[in-house]
């Protein structure tokens, strides 16, 4: 099985190379996206692919339910790479409807190591329990993909990473995406922000 996966990359490479025989060699020059994208690990969201986007024009991070915590030191690495190195001018956080680790964070279960991780989204449940908890079971799920989205990208704005490049002028925008697996649709959370202004001021870096 590992053997077809070196016969599809070869086959993916000749067909770069055919359609544009400088592909590689342009690549190599350097990466220059525009984006940064957070995502979840789900095989079945692949960044590029879901935005039509080809390798050196996306910037990607991606974990086990797209969560952003202020202690990750590999996310937030990679968000001070793309900003200060890359110049990104757009942070998208892409959730997606049914989520395996959002939908295991709804559980009583015992699930090991991971359970640490889903915390995050047990603590947002918890926020909006009451609201949440009326809804019926498979509406539940869906919302709570949606809130840990908005969540997720007030995280991404309130680290210090994000609010210093907003007050040296950076041009930057924090965005809020949900993908749809059945139909293969994204979809705008309309919660896109570029400011400090935008977030809580207990959060906020003052100059």
């Amino acid at each position: 099985m590992l053997e077809e996966l070196f016969t599809n990359n070869k086959n993916w490479a000749d067909q770069m190379k055919e359609k544009d025989p400088k592909f590689f060699s342009k690549l190599l020059e350097q990466q220059s996206p525009e984006y940064l994208w957070i995502g979840c690990s789900d095989s079945r969201v692949p960044a590029n692919e879901i935005v039509g986007m080809l390798p050196g024009e996306l910037f990607v991070h991606r974990n086990v339910a797209n969560v952003v915590i202020h202690t990750d030191l590999n996310c937030l690495s990679v968000m001070q790479y793309a900003i200060d190195i890359l110049k990104v001018k757009h942070i998208i956080v892409c959730g997606h409807y049914g989520c395996g680790g959002v939908a295991a964070a709804l559980r009583h279960h015992d699930h090991g190591l991971i359970d640490n991780w889903l915390r995050n989204i047990k603590d947002i449940y918890q926020s909006y329990s009451r609201m949440l908890d009326k809804l019926p079971e498979e509406d539940r799920l869906s919302r709570l993909c949606e809130l840990n989205v908005i969540e997720q990208v007030s995280n991404v704005c309130h680290t210090n990473i994000v609010q210093n490049a907003w007050l040296k002028g950076h041009e930057l925008t924090v965005h809020g995406w949900i993908y749809g697996i059945k139909d293969g649709i994204i979809k705008d959370l309309k919660i896109s922000c570029n400011t400090v202004e935008k977030i809580s001021a207990i959060y906020r870096i003052k100059k």
